[in-house]
């Protein structure tokens, strides 16, 4: 074991632990299991990345600038500044995350998050200059690896990095689920079913067009996904503690937002109003707000999906892939799992969305102090949000058919079907078919062979599919 100090007092470390006194406190304070997204880890390494390369530069143009002369301003060692930036390119792709130990959810707007990370590059970067884990006096947590940065400003950006990768994976599933979808549209374009409203039987429509309204929500789902990077892409890096950039060298605010720009090649800004960009953080209940919006879409294809496939609708008209057993004591039963977990995701995400908004309101004066729960749900919200869109589509959409003759024999076997003829009988006599097939339980074609309300011929030609799936009629189809 290592003896660590702070201010409140002292701690064992495990002598070979990368993490410190600051993330051991965090662990006792914050006793729960909830495990911190590695995409923020990452993202914070690129972060800090962003900041010792700008620091390096920083160090460079001031000793050009003022060659031999005496500056009251001192940097430290190439060779440390060297270590920082070896450890954060390690951390950002995920290596060392087993030294990680602070919990998602916490308090202290982020400090632990900071902290712990500050820790890691620090014993890193002493392991690597041939020193101890915990010889703070050569590296350290907070004068070295944490240089001209606040966790109110490190956080909060790399927070918004890892939402924006994850965003990239988002638009891209969602599309692929777009596109499987308009495959059932062209494939089932021509086949006629039952529409429902209000859970019964209405009007003639078509599989095509039922899918087809699917595929448009999925549509606007991908528009409104895509347009969250221009509602999060502002960044308060280098505004340091409040978004004042109090001890914070203007060179470094300048620059430090276009190198993490070049670091991550995504389109990050740098705020115009960085108090604003630091104290509120009504975006990210924007765009969750958006997320939430996607779900809602999820949740009605898979529940009309299921509610298709079911056996309450006699014969079903959709039939659903076999995934896995359904009953650990009924037979052959195979259950809807995957409209299921969508379901269940969905509900996840509702409650994720008052969450991020009711947190986000309790931000105060300068700065938000939940910014690690917000983070934490936003970032699970997207994360299940992909993966519904995966398996949506390739465990749902995928192998799923359609019993076209079944559906078209409910539909001519349905009173809905006399909705067609309004145009051409009026609705009193389209009423009598109806109530005759209703009665006898017979299809309109036997009804009106009783009931001799419309020509036989012309009935054929006004129920025909095409007929039936044009939009609206003409004066030339009555006459």
């Amino acid at each position: 074991m290592r003896t660590e100090e702070d201010f409140i007092g002292k701690k064992q470390i495990p002598i070979d632990a990368l993490y410190g006194i600051n993330s051991v406190r965090a662990v006792e304070n914050f006793h729960n299991n909830s495990s911190f997204p590695i995409e923020w880890y990452k993202a914070i390494g690129s972060t800090k990345l962003a900041c010792y390369l700008t620091y390096l530069d920083f160090k460079k143009a001031v000793k050009k600038k003022f060659l031999d002369k005496e500056i009251s301003i001192s940097f430290f060692s190439d060779s440390i500044i060297e270590n920082l930036i070896g450890t954060a390119e390690e951390i950002r792709i995920g290596q060392y995350f087993n030294n990680f130990i602070v919990p998602a959810i916490q308090g202290g707007a982020g400090t632990s998050i900071n902290m712990n990370v500050n820790e890691i590059i620090a014993n890193v970067s002493l392991i690597k200059s041939g020193k101890q884990a915990g010889d703070y006096n050569y590296i350290s947590p907070v004068e070295h690896a944490n240089i001209y940065q606040s966790t109110n400003d490190v956080i909060p950006t790399a927070l918004k990095i890892a939402v924006l990768n994850l965003l990239n994976i988002l638009e891209e599933s969602i599309n692929k689920l777009r596109f499987k979808t308009e495959e059932l549209e062209k494939l089932y374009r021509h086949n006629l079913r039952i529409a429902y409203t209000q859970m019964q039987e209405a009007v003639p429509s078509s599989f095509g067009k039922l899918f087809g309204a699917y595929n448009e929500a999925l549509s606007r789902d991908w528009w409104r996904v895509s347009k969250c990077f221009e509602r999060i892409k502002t960044v308060n890096l280098g505004g340091s503690a409040v978004g004042t950039s109090v001890a914070v060298p203007q060179y470094f605010v300048m620059e430090v937002v276009r190198r993490l720009q070049k670091i991550t090649k995504l389109p990050v800004t740098g705020s115009e109003n960085m108090p604003d960009a630091t104290s509120n953080l009504d975006s990210f209940v924007e765009i969750h707000g958006i997320l939430k919006a996607h779900a809602v879409n999820l949740e009605k294809i898979v529940s009309d999906i299921r509610l298709l496939s079911s056996d309450t609708m006699g014969t079903p008209e959709i039939i659903i892939p076999e995934k896995q057993i359904g009953s650990s004591i009924m037979p052959g039963k195979v259950n809807p799992v995957i409209s299921e977990f969508v379901i269940s995701v969905s509900h996840k995400l509702y409650a994720n969305d008052m969450l991020i908004s009711s947190l986000v309101s309790q931000g105060s004066l300068d700065l938000n102090a939940y910014i690690p729960t917000i983070g934490f749900a936003i970032i699970e919200s997207i994360k299940l949000l992909i993966a519904v869109n995966n398996t949506i589509r390739k465990n749902l959409i995928t192998g799923l058919t359609v019993n076209t003759n079944t559906a078209k024999e409910k539909l001519y076997k349905s009173p809905a079907i006399s909705t067609a003829l309004n145009p051409y009988i009026g609705y009193n006599n389209s009423y009598k078919l109806a109530k005759e097939m209703k009665k006898n339980n017979i299809n309109i074609f036997e009804a009106n062979d009783k009931l001799k309300l419309i020509d036989n011929e012309k009935l054929n030609r006004i129920l025909t599919t095409n007929n039936l799936l044009k939009t609206g009629f003409s004066i030339k189809d009555i006459c």
